[in-house]
């Protein structure tokens, strides 16, 4: 395992590296420009820093969308006891206009425009802009790509110098998993991903690229479509529609967006589909809805009941849930204790769930 790997971090752990920089006064900020893999979720770190400081403002800065200097500052003219002079306006999208919020400004696609790097120094290290500066809690990171996925990210040394670059590690298939749930994607999709947890290995760890079809590689020549947990959330979106589509598109869809193996493989996944109970059996006649007969159609029952479940029929599941295996009750119960799962609270007030906690402590780790 390469030092890039073993050190990678996750979102949540890039996250909280930037957030606890909040009560440190400007000259001691240091800004992270995360490095990671595309389609890895490194824009997503934003919202997870809205959602920790709710009372900052997020601000997104996209680097490719801008031509040179003048997309950050312009001047402007004024006049102060009959002297002119020039000061300097900033662009909105900034924030930095925001003097009395503390702001969360995440410099997007960094290392893709040259132009605008050196009038991005300041803000990276002094929390300003000309003589614009930041709220004193305010904070700034950037993202960009990794070299050699030769998409055109670099930086200069005295840059570099200024800042901390981290790396990003691709989110793990549990980890995909419980935000897909919290997204509501696909359970299909979900069960897919967790049968074949390679579709989000870094290319770090595969050597010859034959070995991890599903993959981008530096190595592998043509694999224009692949699977990354950008493209998976892309997939999933098909996949709610394929009661729209025939199978032919559907295919000819996914294998456009996750590859030609992963496209395939998920239609094949799709036809197990055909073993869950619908939605409706389980809430009106919990006791005889279907049970698949299968590990992965079991698989996707919870999964899909983890996205969709309400109070009014969380009974009802629980009196289903019972008929399941203990790995698929340890399942649930994992999925529900998921640190940001968005129905936790509903679900461990219920008393038929709290019954069955008590009951069956030892299986909450069962599908860790």
């Amino acid at each position: 395992m390469s030092a890039n790997t073993m050190y990678a971090l996750s979102i949540e752990e890039i996250a909280n590296a930037i957030a606890v920089q909040v009560p440190l006064p400007p000259e001691d900020k240091t800004t992270i420009i995360v490095e990671g893999e595309m389609g890895s979720g490194k824009s997503s770190i934003l919202k997870v820093l809205a959602e920790d400081l709710p009372d900052h403002k997020a601000i997104y800065f996209d680097c490719t969308t801008k031509a040179d200097a003048g997309d950050l500052m312009l001047p402007k003219f004024k006049d102060l006891e009959g002297n002119d002079y020039v000061s300097f306006a900033t662009n909105e999208e900034l924030g930095m206009h925001l003097k009395d919020t503390p702001l969360i400004i995440m410099i997007d696609e960094a290392g893709k425009n040259r132009a605008i790097q050196n009038p991005l120094n300041r803000l990276f290290q002094e929390r300003m802009i000309g003589m614009h500066e930041l709220h004193p809690e305010s904070v700034v990171f950037a993202t960009t790509n990794l070299g050699f996925e030769n998409v055109g990210d670099t930086f200069l040394p005295h840059t570099c110098n200024r800042v901390t670059f981290v790396r990003m590690r691709k989110p793990n298939a549990v980890e995909w998993i419980e935000w897909g749930i919290n997204h509501k994607l696909d359970h299909v999709t979900l069960a897919w991903v967790k049968d074949n947890p390679q579709v989000l290995a870094s290319s770090d760890d595969v050597k010859d690229p034959e070995d991890n079809v599903y993959i981008n590689h530096p190595k592998a020549n043509g694999r224009r479509s692949f699977c990354t947990a950008r493209s998976l959330h892309k997939a999933s979106n098909y996949m709610k529609m394929r009661d729209k589509l025939n199978d032919k598109s559907l295919t000819a869809l996914l294998i456009g967006t996750i590859g030609m193996r992963g496209g395939m493989d998920l239609m094949a996944h799709l036809k197990l589909a055909d073993q869950l109970p619908s939605l409706e059996s389980i809430k009106s006649d919990p006791k005889n809805a279907k049970v698949p007969t299968t590990a992965a159609g079991i698989c996707m029952v919870v999964y899909r009941t983890l996205a969709a479940i309400e109070q009014d029929w969380l009974n009802s599941w629980m009196d289903y849930m019972a008929r399941l295996d203990a790995e698929a009750q340890g399942m649930f119960a994992n999925g529900v204790r998921a640190p940001r799962y968005s129905k936790q609270a509903m679900v461990m007030q219920n008393r038929k769930f709290t019954q069955w906690a008590a009951d069956n402590s030892h299986l909450f780790s069962a599908d860790q």
